[in-house]
């Protein structure tokens, strides 16, 4: 697969894992997706559309699962794709983090 990445600032991670236990890449979207819907909510996103770099400009999530990206090679031998605006979403954890930090202040 060739990525074509024109803007200067989305990335996409190409991982590629051994696994410790088998799955397959239906189960390993499921999980994802369920992740994205409940404890990494507004941190991990999930789609099956059809995508390009440009789509995830501006986009406050640090990492978006790119469902039909991936591939199960065996399994126990994945790679998944997940796309990111490195600026962004980047810039929008800082926040978070500020944000949590003041709600723990007690002077």
């Amino acid at each position: 697969m060739a990525f074509r990445v024109p803007t200067p600032d989305v990335s996409v991670v190409d991982l590629t894992a051994r696994l410790s236990k088998p799955a397959t890449y239906d189960q390993i979207k499921a999980a994802m997706k369920k992740a994205s819907e409940g404890e990494l909510k507004g941190i991990l996103d999930y789609t099956e559309d059809d995508v390009v770099s440009t789509d995830f400009v501006g986009d406050t999530h640090s990492s978006i699962f790119d469902a039909k990206a991936g591939i199960a090679l065996s399994d126990t031998f994945v790679k998944l794709v997940a796309w990111y605006d490195n600026e962004f979403g980047y810039s929008t954890r800082c926040v978070e983090l500020i944000e949590f930090m003041a709600s723990k202040d007690t002077f």
